[in-house]
């Protein structure tokens, strides 16, 4: 069980994770306060997903609640690389530019996801990656490229740094590639 406060916005996420026979699975549930600065509203969601061996994901389920409404997406991959989209009214088909990733706006359990797949904690590497993006509250889905490159590495962790249009960032990690501090998001509690 991992579990990661909110820095700058009220919200608490948390995480059971899996590893079974090479395979994850992550089970987890996020609560998030209305932030006026910021114009977002308050939510709660719970995902599960699961990530083969070889490390691509290979099913999830996102669902989210907020004063208004309740939504749902299921994400699938196809072992074709074809992903399956879909938000109950029946799958949409989507190649996604090759992607074997997913981020969720805002949750960190997801950030750790290419960094174990690439071993960019243990070894130092630089990648630009198409990535599933699910925004939050809303569950819309939709491709970004993501660059993850190794800072540094030693026997505590690793200072990973996280790119995306408009936004970086250097993660600190543990030696098993989870998140530790997000600057200006979450750190681990």
């Amino acid at each position: 069980m991992i579990t990661w406060q909110g820095v700058t916005s009220p919200r608490l996420e948390s995480v059971r994770l899996l590893v079974s026979d090479g395979r994850l699975r992550a089970s987890g549930r996020v609560v998030a306060a209305a932030n006026p600065a910021t114009g977002t509203e308050a939510f709660s969601a719970s995902f599960e997903f699961t990530v083969a061996r070889t490390g691509d994901v290979g099913r999830g389920l996102l669902r989210t609640i907020t004063a208004d409404e309740e939504r749902q997406v299921s994400v699938g991959r196809t072992e074709d690389g074809v992903w399956l989209i879909d938000h109950g009214q029946g799958a949409a088909r989507n190649e996604f530019d090759g992607a074997a990733d997913v981020d969720v706006a805002g949750l960190v359990s997801f950030t750790a996801l290419p960094i174990r797949r690439l071993g960019l904690h243990r070894q130092p590497g630089e990648h630009v990656l198409p990535v599933l993006y699910v925004t939050m509250p809303d569950l819309s889905v939709r491709l970004v490229h993501q660059t993850y490159r190794t800072v540094s590495a030693d026997e505590t962790g690793a200072v990973i740094n996280y790119t995306v249009p408009d936004f970086s960032t250097d993660l600190t990690v543990d030696t098993d590639g989870l998140v530790i501090d997000y600057p200006g998001i979450a750190k681990r509690v």
